[in-house]
């Protein structure tokens, strides 16, 4: 299996460059990374999979260096069932349907146990290794130990690494085996066991434990590697025929210019052994697939490319779950195999299509979400969230991939009944539960997961209609000028760069759209556009001068200042610029925000406020105390107030993100409902009866996983280094947590919930505040009190008793004017009934009744029908004040019958207004806020009932 890697560029907030990098071709970043089984030169940009780079699931653009063989991509699969059914007949000595991909995972993983390994779980989608983008191969969790930069801490392990890799997006979908989430089975020795137990256990495991057929299986070695074609060919007893030496540029692994390396060897299956073995090129997508990879790091290349054995020989192996899958399940490509193909039965449904009948393109389309979908819940899952920078844009890429395919493919609604609902989540449900066995912890953060879905794909919707509609005009101008000048329809970079600066439309969607509709575009001239943008950035940034008034960032070798994270503020205060030789203050500079860049750098935000700055002076800084104690005071408070969340209404709820300010705190969590005043209370009591038990806070650093095996909670979604800071309350909280803290719980003072309310689906938020803020809220509170006490003529505990007086006395009296006011209403209405005019039999009454208000004018209204014979029509306008314009239609039964209906009528002659309404056919009420606009709004309503029984009359 082939393994590369992603370094992420510093984008700013628009920038897609950590997937779709638009650098001109000499300005490409190649790097060389021990992550593969072989040498490669990695290419930061998207494109087809180019010669010379070995297909693998969901594998990245690699060029070979100075191949000399040529791979082909399989581009469209057999559609005739009989031929995929020929190719896999054979497979297994079991059937296909003991073959779940749970299965054949649960069977690689002992098989390996049996044999000494240890199972270890599988490491994050976000790596720790800071040169590495994403996890893109099994390996990742021990290079370490592989580059000799950490000791091993077990002999040997096995594992199911989950996996992303996106170069070759475009791919997916279109090939049998490309995808962009897959899961890596692997098996590792670390100068335990070398290259015969490798080879052996490989052959037994795929035809003793999966049962594949030994005439089926060819092997791949380097060309040199003549131990490893001894072992295939005397002791496996493989035939030579069936046995491919291979180059360096395929079949030798390195960690970069110097450093550990080895030869490789794979094991391909093959469709169609019916073609023989003469001229046979593994290369061939449509006869064969590689799902296993043995890379034997046995050298250590030196400075002058000469190798030397290594004395500590190490073993990386990749065998790609879903390409077993697919062979075992008989299936035509990995999309039809059980770990995808439930989430594209459901997205089928969704778009009320049938993935058996349907043709090429809704296949491919379906393919991609079943795909794309695994993909964004593990990441989500794993704490990346959709943004324009890094990781965050992958997800936001695929997310909007997966709307964009959903809706083109007539996918509707959140298939509960929600015409204008989230489709996203729908198919989430189908991912997560397929998620048990790879990552439990998915299932856990499932409302999250929902959540951010939904959200997501509900923003994007408006940006895709508002984009699409600009874009399709771009589209038919470019291709009407190029079939009024015979050239090729292209759409110009300034044109892509406008959608995405302006419009905030994904430039890869644009390219996607464009080229459905046969338009290239301009990806140079965007380049252009882009750098432009840069470059008057750029200028802007160096005319500042740094001097009074200017707000500066400013970067410090030793800092006390605390950088926001965590959920917490950054510190504010001050810097202070003294001369060299006189120690005289030449500048000070008001810091009020510190935020950290490219890993651990903090950088300070302030104001210059006296003097100038330049760089490499000496500067003293100074924190600003108060605010510090009350950042300090209500982030212990945070973390007691989860402690008393989890003890009143259940451990199952957990951190959904935080803020801690300096005068006040804010908790978010998942829950399904709104807490009850009784609720809030005890939770209320909890933390106060904890802060006034004074307990000293204790802090340590320890090992992550003694952390967490002590009972330190996470938060979700942060990444933590192998030792992280324990922050605990003895007997009530134990968190894992950098920020700053009281060193006693009295310090906190008093604690106080502000509000309580739903921020998301399944997603609830507490304010409150703690410290001097606390005091400040409780004393502002009790003035308030004393106040209305006075107002109110009564002591504080009758407040409540007095105001429930005041409120009924209000109603009462609403009550008897509305009463009134409506009395008032039909008195009036009296005398326009001998208003009334007659058309064709009907009576007809449509009169401006001044500032009467609504309830009066359907009180006229009602009673003006009731009145006059039937039939009659009565609609009536008023403007009761402030900017307001109230409309009524009242038919009797009579107009009713002719096919006139009160609801339309009067929505229509409330949009004259600057309003709208409806009701039912023979009443209905209608408002307004252009009041000035009603007397010719009641004279159109007169012509148009007029003409409308006249009508129905003849």
């Amino acid at each position: 299996m082939e393994a590369a890697a992603l370094l992420s560029p510093t984008a700013t907030s628009r920038s897609p460059l950590p997937l779709l990098s638009t650098a001109p071709a000499a300005h490409r970043l190649h790097v060389l990374l021990p992550l593969s089984g072989r040498r490669r030169r990695l290419c930061l940009r998207s494109s087809p999979r180019p010669r010379g780079s070995l297909g693998c699931a969901g594998d990245c653009v690699v060029r070979s260096m100075g191949s000399s063989r040529e791979r082909g991509v399989l581009v469209k699969t057999s559609s005739s069932s009989a031929s995929v059914e020929s190719a896999t007949q054979e497979v297994g000595a079991a059937s296909s349907g003991e073959w779940s991909g749970d299965a054949i995972r649960r069977r690689f993983l002992d098989f390996y146990a049996a044999r000494g390994h240890k199972i270890l779980p599988s490491s994050s989608l976000v790596p720790d290794d800071p040169t590495v983008f994403l996890t893109i191969a099994g390996m990742l969790q021990f290079k370490p130990i592989f580059l000799g930069k950490e000791p091993r801490r077990v002999p040997c392990a096995t594992t199911s690494q989950k996996c992303i890799r996106t170069n070759d997006i475009e791919n997916v979908g279109r090939t049998s085996r490309h995808q962009t989430f897959f899961e890596m089975l692997g098996n590792f020795s670390f100068g335990d066991y070398f290259k015969k137990e490798a080879i052996t256990w490989a052959w037994e495991l795929t035809t003793k434990e999966f049962g594949l057929p030994p005439e089926r299986l060819w092997i791949s070695v380097f060309q040199d590697d003549d131990e490893a074609f001894s072992i295939w060919h005397n002791e496996v007893g493989v035939p030579k025929e069936r046995i491919k030496r291979l180059g360096e540029d395929d079949n030798f692994w390195t960690s970069g210019a110097t450093g550990p390396c080895g030869p490789c060897s794979e094991i391909y299956y093959d469709f169609y052994p019916e073609r023989g073995s003469s001229d046979a090129d593994l290369g061939d997508d449509s006869r064969f697939i590689e799902f296993y990879n043995l890379v034997f790091m046995q050298y250590n290349k030196k400075d002058d490319g000469s190798l030397e054995p290594l004395k500590q020989k190490n073993i990386d192996t990749g065998m790609g779950l879903e390409r077993m899958a697919r062979i075992l399940q008989k299936v035509p490509n990995n999309y039809e195999t059980d770990l995808i193909f439930p989430i594209i039965e459901k997205a089928a449904s969704m778009a009320l299509v049938s993935y058996t009948t349907a043709d090429d393109a809704m296949k491919t389309n379906l393919k991609i979400i079943g795909d794309h979908m695994r993909a964004v819940v593990y990441l989500i899952s794993d704490g990346v969230i959709p943004s324009n920078i890094g990781r965050g844009y992958v997800v936001r890429r695929l997310i909007r991939r997966v709307v964009r395919i959903g809706r083109l493919i007539g996918i509707r609604g959140d298939g509960h009944g929600n015409s204008e609902g989230a489709f996203l989540p729908s198919l989430a449900e189908v991912a997560i539960s397929l998620s048990t066995e790879i990552d439990p912890d998915v299932e856990s953060r499932r409302k999250s997961i929902l959540g951010e879905l939904q959200r997501e794909e509900l923003r994007f919707v408006q940006t895709l209609e508002r984009g699409e509609k600009l874009l399709d005009e771009l589209l038919d101008e470019a291709l009407s000028s190029a079939g009024n000048n015979g050239g090729k329809p292209c759409l110009s970079g300034k044109d892509v760069f406008l959608l995405y600066d302006t419009y905030g439309f994904p430039v890869e969607i644009t390219a996607e759209i464009a080229g459905e509709r046969g338009v290239i575009v301009d990806m140079k001239g965007f380049d252009m556009e882009m750098e432009n943008q840069r470059k008057q950035s750029q200028a802007a940034h160096n005319v500042v001068k740094l001097s009074v008034g200017n707000e500066t960032e400013i970067v410090k070798n030793r800092t006390p200042f605390y950088a926001e994270s965590g959920g917490q503020v950054g510190d504010n205060g001050f810097l202070y610029v003294y001369g060299e030789e006189d120690a005289k203050q030449k500048a000070v500079i008001e810091i009020n925000d510190v935020q950290k860049s490219l890993g651990n750098i903090f950088v300070h935000k302030g104001t210059i406020k006296q003097g100038s700055v330049e760089v490499g002076k000496e500067i003293d800084a100074a924190v600003d105390a108060k605010l510090r104690q009350g950042a300090k005071a209500h982030h212990t408070a945070t973390h007691l107030l989860q402690s008393a969340l989890k003890s009143v209404i259940g451990s199952e709820t957990s951190q959904a993100g935080s803020l801690v300010a300096f005068d006040r705190l804010r908790f978010d969590f998942n829950f399904h409902r709104p807490l009850s005043e009784e609720e809030l209370m005890k939770i209320e009591s909890l933390v106060n009866q904890w802060v006034s038990s004074a307990t000293h806070l204790e802090t340590k650093v320890m090992d992550l996983q003694d952390a967490k095996n002590a009972g330190a909670i996470a938060m979700f979604g942060e990444k933590y280094g192998e030792q992280v800071r324990v922050v605990e309350v003895p007997g009530v909280s134990m968190e894992l947590c950098g920020g700053t803290h009281v060193s006693n719980t009295a310090e906190i003072r008093g604690f106080k919930i502000i509000s309580e309310q739903g921020i998301a689906s399944g997603v609830r938020r507490i304010e409150a505040v703690a410290g001097d803020a606390f005091v400040e809220y409780v004393c502002a509170r009790d003035n308030y009190m004393r106040r209305l006490c006075s107002s109110l003529k009564v002591k504080a505990e009758d407040v409540n008793g007095r105001v429930e007086t005041i409120l009924e006395e209000l109603r009462t009296t609403r009550n008897e004017v509305s009463s009134l006011r409506s009395k008032i209403a039909v008195l009036k209405a009296a005398s326009l009934a001998n208003k009334a005019t007659t058309i064709d039999n009907t009576r007809v009454v449509v009169e401006n009744m001044g500032d009467v208000d609504a309830d009066g004018l359907k009180s006229a209204a009602e009673y003006l029908v009731d009145t006059l014979e039937d039939p009659a029509a009565v609609i009536l306008g008023s403007s009761p004040g402030d900017g307001k314009v109230s409309l009524v239609a009242a038919f009797s039964p009579g107009v009713v019958k002719m096919g006139i209906q009160a609801g339309k009528f009067v929505g229509g002659i409330a949009k004259l207004c600057g309003g709208g309404g409806g009701g039912k056919a023979n009443f209905a009420q209608a408002g307004g806020r252009k009041p000035e606009n009603l007397p010719g709004a009641l004279e159109k309503a007169r012509d148009e009932i007029v003409a409308a029984i006249s009508s129905k009359s003849s």
